[in-house]
């Protein structure tokens, strides 16, 4: 294997060895707990621009699973694991971690004390790296590098439609992962995908139940045209949102969102329901908040319990409810797939 670099943009440089794409890259370094999902992780939108580090410290095992991505492709810049199974085990399996990422494009670094490397992330907050073949030292360059025009770059474009049933769905596509419409189809919905260029106008036109806001990769305040989408929506149609979603409609009521210090990315983040005191475990991805006293037509109804943010919205004069967690976590707990029948039973109550 070729030795590598990572090169963060404080300085700090970790040494490992290169598999998958033979490339140099910049991205944001991010890192997530998963002790599985690595092919869903790999192949979330959300990940877009940025060069992912899994803690868990082996990443491979289980193979290549194409059933399990949640999309057609790889979305990360950058791929930083501690030790790669070379030969995995699993009757489902159709190919080793190595092969996958390179037909991708993503170049990958093993041998890494990802250990330190998280820890780093953790006490500094998210920033740039640079993975290459020699010692990086164009640090203006890190420093520059920003995740842009994210929604646009991992929308479908496509309008697709989904399973059989008597309610309707009308997903947006700001790179949804391909569970959010295996939940709803298995719940007998009928699912209409729409790119993130829908007007409000063109949504109401299919004459939907209720509309989904999907999950999503990049700063939610520079979609500019899409929370003004939304807020032509709100109060139509039952409304549910998800990570991007859930911060897209509180921006399209007034809302502020803030960049976190290194997010939530993992499948371990314990939820409080503020209304029952319940604690949900949840899958969660995402590296910005609601500032949820900032919202003046929403009222908070879930909180993290580690670090108290925001992670979830009501909006009962609208009938719309947004959540910053993955109901349909997959891998993860499923701990808030009820989520999704709240949202049947309200789309059925106005239908």
């Amino acid at each position: 294997m070729k030795r590598v670099y990572i090169t963060l943009q404080n300085g700090k440089v970790f040494e490992g060895y290169s598999f998958g794409a033979e490339k140099e890259v910049v991205g944001e370094l991010v890192f997530t707990t998963g002790m599985t999902g690595y092919l869903e992780t790999l192949t979330d939108p959300s990940y877009f621009g940025q060069i992912v580090t899994q803690t868990f410290p082996l990443i491979g095992n289980y193979g290549v699973i194409p059933p399990d991505f949640e999309s057609g492709k790889s979305w990360v810049s950058g791929y930083v694991v501690r030790e790669v199974c070379e030969h995995p085990s699993n009757f489902r399996s159709e190919g080793n971690l190595s092969d996958l990422l390179k037909a991708q494009g993503i170049p990958a670094v093993c041998g890494v004390d990802t250990r330190e490397l998280t820890k780093t992330v953790r006490e500094a907050g998210v920033m740039n790296a640079a993975i290459t073949f020699r010692p990086f030292d164009d640090f203006a360059a890190l420093r520059a590098y920003r995740v842009k025009n994210a929604v646009a770059s991992v929308t479908s474009g496509r309008v697709e439609t989904y399973g059989e049933g008597d309610l309707h769905v009308v997903l947006y596509d700001f790179g949804a992962k391909a569970n959010i419409e295996r939940e709803l189809v298995r719940r007998g919905c009928r699912v209409t995908v729409v790119p993130s260029t829908y007007t409000a106008e063109q949504t109401l036109a299919l004459r939907p139940d209720g509309i989904m806001l999907a999950n999503g990769p990049g700063d939610p305040a520079e979609n500019t045209e899409i929370i003004g989408n939304i807020a032509d929506l709100a109060g139509k149609k039952p409304i549910l949102g998800i990570c991007l979603g859930h911060q897209l409609f509180a921006l399209a009521m007034g809302g502020e969102t803030r960049k976190m210090k290194y997010g939530h990315r993992g499948a371990n983040q314990p939820v409080k329901e503020l209304s029952t005191g319940r604690v949900f475990i949840t899958s969660q991805n995402h590296g910005y908040e609601v500032v949820a006293s900032s919202v003046p037509r929403g009222a908070l109804s879930y909180v993290n319990v580690n670090d108290g943010t925001c992670e979830g919205m009501d909006y009962p004069e609208l009938n719309a409810s947004t959540v910053q967690f993955h109901p349909e976590a997959c891998g993860g707990p499923h701990d808030a797939s009820f989520l999704f029948e709240s949202f049947l039973r309200r789309m059925r109550g106005t239908k």
